[in-house]
């Protein structure tokens, strides 16, 4: 389900209008779940609505809401689900009554959130509330699908850019400084963003003269998470793609490059002690087709690891917007 779906409970802006309060679609939205957690929360652990409108439509009060927001702040820092609803019902503030149109509770604005979800996330988009609270709860249905979500609705680029790198650096943060702890997390995340960059990406464009991009980490080097993105971001754009991940051996990477002919190859290192001057301008040198009409590489130096390199007519695109352009522009040519 899309963030911007009605989920069931209501139509659109219309039944918040006429109903007051707010539907179990626009809870989930305000607190960065899935409507499914809201309603799983409602019926395992008591945490509904404190009164019911008529008819089906159900209608979330300021005090309703106050106690969802205190269980995700529970479960984010690891309180057991059963254990963070008791203190979320105790711990509720007074009612303030339904939330109308003009209220000081109503659906937030699209765009940005500093909310904290447990991680010191800034100034971001609000998904990253959602996507950090379901990391940090290790809850793989919902991950999946604010993930997926994010990348319908914004593409990969956006998504990646603004709401999964974000996430993932302040797992990261937070793993540095807290003694080796969250390890599990930032590992749980990277898989579920592996796996939702698959299931989003379109079937695999044939290759065709001049238009094929071959991706590859350097020897060495295991972070295939932004090649994953770009590769799915150029296959959302009608681009071939020949990704082959994790430190590709040099002499498996020469070959690949030689049986495909690319157009661009992009090489991604993580950190200056796999990034290898020789090895991108090797690949950059090397030549196929017939005599007269030879051609080269364009070779993408990809990666934090090439900082500093100095490599002289080697693009090095600075995110993953830039790679996508980087390819575009060598392919139009």
């Amino acid at each position: 389900m899309g963030v911007n779906e009605t989920d069931g409970d209501g139509r659109d802006g219309e039944e918040t209008r006429r109903g007051g309060g707010l539907t179990t679609g626009e809870v989930a939205r305000r607190l960065g779940v899935a409507p499914t957690t809201v309603r799983t929360w409602d019926r395992r652990y008591g945490l509904g609505p404190d009164a019911h409108t008529g008819g089906r439509h159900r209608r979330w009060t300021a005090k309703d809401v106050a106690r969802l927001e205190r269980m995700c702040a529970l479960t984010a820092t690891g309180v057991p689900p059963a254990e963070a609803a008791r203190l979320a019902r105790s711990d509720a503030p007074p009612d303030v009554g339904p939330v109308r149109r003009g209220a000081a509770l109503r659906p937030p604005a699209r765009g940005r959130s500093r909310a904290g979800s447990g991680l010191r996330l800034g100034e971001v988009r609000q998904e990253c509330k959602g996507v950090a609270r379901a990391a940090l709860r290790l809850d793989a249905a919902t991950l999946d699908e604010l993930l997926l979500a994010a990348i319908a609705e914004h593409g990969v680029v956006a998504a990646w850019t603004e709401v999964i790198m974000p996430t993932l650096q302040a797992v990261g943060r937070k793993w540095e400084n807290s003694g080796e702890k969250y390890v599990e997390v930032e590992h749980f995340l990277s898989w579920h963003v592996s796996g939702a960059l698959r299931r989003s990406a379109p079937p695999a464009v044939a290759d065709r003269p001049g238009a094929t991009t071959v991706l590859a980490c350097v020897p060495g080097e295991n972070h295939t998470l932004p090649l994953e993105a770009l590769a799915v971001a150029l296959a959302e754009r009608g681009l071939p793609v020949r990704m082959f991940g994790a430190a590709l051996p040099v002499e498996s990477l020469v070959a690949a490059v030689r049986r495909t002919g690319p157009v661009a190859v992009g090489l991604w290192s993580q950190s200056r002690a796999t990034a290898s001057r020789p090895l991108a301008q090797h690949v950059a040198a090397m030549e196929w087709g017939v005599r007269g009409a030879r051609r080269r590489p364009v070779v993408l130096t990809l990666g934090p690891g090439w900082a500093g390199q100095g490599m002289s007519g080697l693009p090095r695109p600075s995110g993953l917007a830039e790679a996508v352009a980087a390819v575009e522009s060598v392919v139009s040519e």
